[in-house]
């Protein structure tokens, strides 16, 4: 499969928990390596798929004799098509907490259901696999994130730019293992089918949803929209249906995988924050698709490729993030006198800012405005930040501990 080519940064975590946790999910969108990754850390575990409609009925009719009738240690594909299977799976567990015993993939957040948390908290570590970062498709060590926590950026001056062509093409295939190995107008053709899959398919397991025009509806205005704060009303009125249906939508797309809301930051204190969440769709390749964006429109529609690039930055973030022991929080910051930063970045109470630009040059003494304002509001808690931007210096700027930074040092 070609997802065993690439060098997935999670790999050393799941292989860890499986040495000390008797249930381990992994969990992601479909098509992101989760079966490959899963049988390549362990090849002799016993193996059943539930996109098999004979095993799939099978653990629906009777998931506790499915589960006692399965051997010592073994995977579960796309778990989420029999979810009776997860009580069955506690049982089995509490008589017998042998580390490892159930590797389970799926390609719906079971964690957004009540009872799943419940059921097998304590039992079960979860972990998220996401589109492929550029780290891993350049075959590079996912080194931005842990260098911006450790604060060891300093000024560099480059020799060569980032070339900007490559990056429009880079956003535009996003990071699924298969179209990133295609052209882009082969590219194209497989997030749209990939999206039309999804919804004929998946949606109905978790949903009794039979709406597919407006869901499709929905994830491509979602798409127009990515990076943009999230308003329901807005939505609803431009589909044409109840804020509530809206709301539901959301949040099966969520569930999917396909979506990503980003909460906004803010302290009690900070009564001019802005507290709605941002909208990201979870793959710039499957947004710039659904949008219409090419990469011959990088200067044409530069408002639009702005947005793109900042969904593309929190997909390259949040997944080098799920590889680290370290757990971090992503948020937005925005006030209500317009100043933002994209990303921010917490773990405890240490506070990160990340800001994108899609220019090729910055102004050390004006731009990172964003970034002084987090400051001033995380107080002795922030710890610096970066301005990420098309240019190819690494450079100081006014805010403390601060630097403007090539975006391609995500991957380089």
């Amino acid at each position: 499969m070609i997802t065993d080519l690439y060098p997935r940064a999670i790999r050393n975590r799941l292989q860890a928990a499986l040495t000390d946790t008797p249930v381990v999910c992994l969990l992601g969108p479909r098509q992101t390596g989760k079966t490959t990754l899963a049988r390549s850390l362990a090849p002799a575990r016993a193996y059943f798929t539930l996109d098999d409609s004979t095993i799939c009925q099978l653990a629906n009719d009777d998931p506790a004799g499915f589960v006692d009738s399965l051997p010592a240690q073994v995977t579960l594909d796309e778990v989420q098509r029999a979810p009776g299977l997860l009580i069955a799976i506690k049982s089995a567990v509490d008589q017998q907490r042998t580390p490892g015993r159930f590797l389970l993939t799926g390609s719906a957040n079971l964690l957004l259901l009540p009872e799943i948390q419940d059921s097998l908290a304590g039992r079960m570590e979860v972990l998220h696999l996401h589109p492929l970062s550029m780290a891993e498709l350049h075959r590079m060590p996912p080194t931005f994130l842990t260098t911006l926590l450790d604060s060891r950026f300093k000024l560099q001056i480059a020799e060569s730019s980032t070339d900007i062509p490559t990056l429009a093409e880079l956003l535009c295939k996003g990071g699924y293992p298969e179209p990133v190995q295609r052209t882009l107008v082969r590219a194209r053709q497989w997030h749209q089918q990939y999206v039309s899959a999804i919804i004929q398919r998946d949606v109905h397991d978790i949903a009794k949803i039979n709406d597919e025009d407006t869901m499709s509806r929905l994830i491509e205005l979602l798409a127009y929209r990515t990076a943009s704060l999230l308003n329901v009303n807005n939505l609803a009125q431009e589909l044409g249906v109840q804020r509530e249906t809206t709301e539901k939508y959301l949040s099966i797309l969520e569930r999917l995988f396909l979506i990503r809301r980003l909460p906004a930051w803010h302290r009690n204190h900070a009564k001019r924050l802005i507290k709605s969440p941002k909208l990201h769709i979870v793959d710039s390749g499957l947004a710039a698709t659904l949008s219409k964006l090419t990469p011959a429109e990088w200067l044409a529609q530069s408002t639009a490729f702005g947005h793109l690039l900042e969904s593309f930055v929190l997909q390259q973030i949040t997944s080098q993030s799920s590889a680290l022991d370290d757990e971090l929080r992503l948020t937005h910051y925005r006030d209500k006198d317009q100043v933002e930063v994209d990303i921010v970045i917490e773990r405890g109470r240490e506070v990160w800012g990340v800001e994108v630009k899609k220019a090729s040059s910055v102004d050390i003494h004006k731009d990172g405005a964003g970034l002084k304002r987090l400051a001033e509001r995380a107080g002795k808690d922030f710890r610096g930040g970066v301005l990420l931007y098309g240019g190819n210096h690494v450079l100081p700027i006014s805010t403390q501990n601060c630097f403007a930074c090539p975006i391609n040092l995500l991957w380089r």
